[in-house]
């Protein structure tokens, strides 16, 4: 199977409420589309730091992560970031990987959003047995 991408939107969760609220105007807003990498393998929303400066997001801890090739690296978590897939949406804090190429879409939104991997289509799709609302597994 090769690798699997899809178009999501990040929006900054803090500016999402503060239109909810009135505070500001719904197009102040920060969004911005992507073309991540569906990654099994990644825990969460792995973005770069042009995305992060970009959303506006705000550090909320360092966490020491693992790369792909066994090393470690001190990481930015920021958000929280609400993602939209379709009818599908999650939030979630991301981390940053300052240089990272590709954004990667983890398995913690992945189950969020109810969302799975068509290997055949080599695409994201919403769950085919609930195609109008995510379902999540709470025990």
């Amino acid at each position: 199977m090769g690798h699997v991408y899809a178009d999501i939107t990040l929006l900054n969760s803090f500016d999402v409420t503060a239109a909810n609220r009135g505070l500001i105007p719904e197009g102040d807003v920060k969004k911005l589309t992507v073309n991540a990498m569906v990654d099994s393998g990644a825990m969460t929303l792995t973005i770069n730091e042009d995305i992060a400066k970009q959303l506006d997001l705000e550090v909320q801890k360092q966490l020491e992560v693992v790369l792909a090739d066994g090393s470690y690296r001190k990481c930015d978590y920021v958000g929280p970031v609400i993602i939209h897939f379709e009818n599908r949406i999650a939030c979630c804090l991301a981390l940053v990987l300052p240089g990272a190429d590709e954004i990667l879409l983890g398995v913690i939104p992945l189950e969020e959003m109810d969302v799975i991997i068509d290997p055949i289509d080599q695409r994201l799709i919403v769950h085919p047995d609930r195609p109008h609302r995510a379902q999540l597994k709470v025990k």
